[in-house]
């Protein structure tokens, strides 16, 4: 194959996933609002103002369209997380960082992690997503072990408990929060807040220390 025409196909296959990331945000307002089981690709093509055919096109099934929509955005939102370990000088700036940076993703973008939820879900009977789902959850995992890991190291000391452990409780917040949200409780975001500056130091060899908080 040629220069010329390794250019060219590098150029197509940029087009094509350009394009697949266009139709995937056009997408994400039908999925997040009505969820996996109750929206069909014809209806999400309805809805974003693209054709059926062209959906079919650039995603061979609703499957590989949700996933990749997911996929993108949860990938994207672990990366606003990097301020919280990067900019912070104390242990006290991580925990508050944290809960505010959680409650604003709660706050801001919940029919989209809504959809996160349902699609994981929907991993435990459809092998499809099992494979996507797992990607997307060992890195929102390994989000969360970082920023604790930061909070350990500003207190001189280690993570009490296993690493799958302290994700299951922030995610399990996280999830509860935004059933609250759902809901229409008015506290939801601030007992987020509330219970990751409550779990954090818990979390820590020597919690109970007069100097731990």
């Amino acid at each position: 194959m040629s220069q010329d025409s390794r250019r060219l196909e590098s150029r197509q296959a940029e087009k094509f996933e350009v394009r697949r990331a266009e139709l995937a945000a056009a997408a994400l307002a039908t999925l997040s609002e009505f969820g996996y089981a109750r929206t069909s690709l014809r209806e999400i093509a309805q809805k974003s103002g693209f054709s059926h055919g062209v959906f079919h096109y650039y995603f061979r099934d609703k499957v590989e369209l949700i996933t990749y929509c997911v996929r993108e955005y949860k990938l994207a939102c672990v990366g606003h997380y990097d301020a919280v370990t990067s900019n912070a000088t104390s242990a006290e700036q991580v925990r508050l960082a944290f809960a505010a940076a959680l409650s604003a993703s709660a706050r801001d973008d919940a029919p989209m992690h809504r959809l996160w939820y349902d699609l994981r879900n929907q991993s435990m009977f459809a092998d499809d997503f099992q494979a996507d789902v797992t990607e997307v959850d060992i890195s929102l995992e390994t989000m969360i072990w970082t920023v604790v890991s930061c909070y350990a190291a500003f207190h001189n000391t280690e993570i009490a408990l296993p690493r799958r452990t302290v994700y299951a409780l922030f995610d399990g917040m996280f999830q509860q929060c935004l059933l609250d949200i759902h809901t229409g409780s008015a506290d939801a975001l601030a007992t987020l807040q509330q219970g990751v500056w409550q779990v954090l130091p818990r979390l820590l060899v020597g919690f109970g220390s007069t100097d731990m908080a």
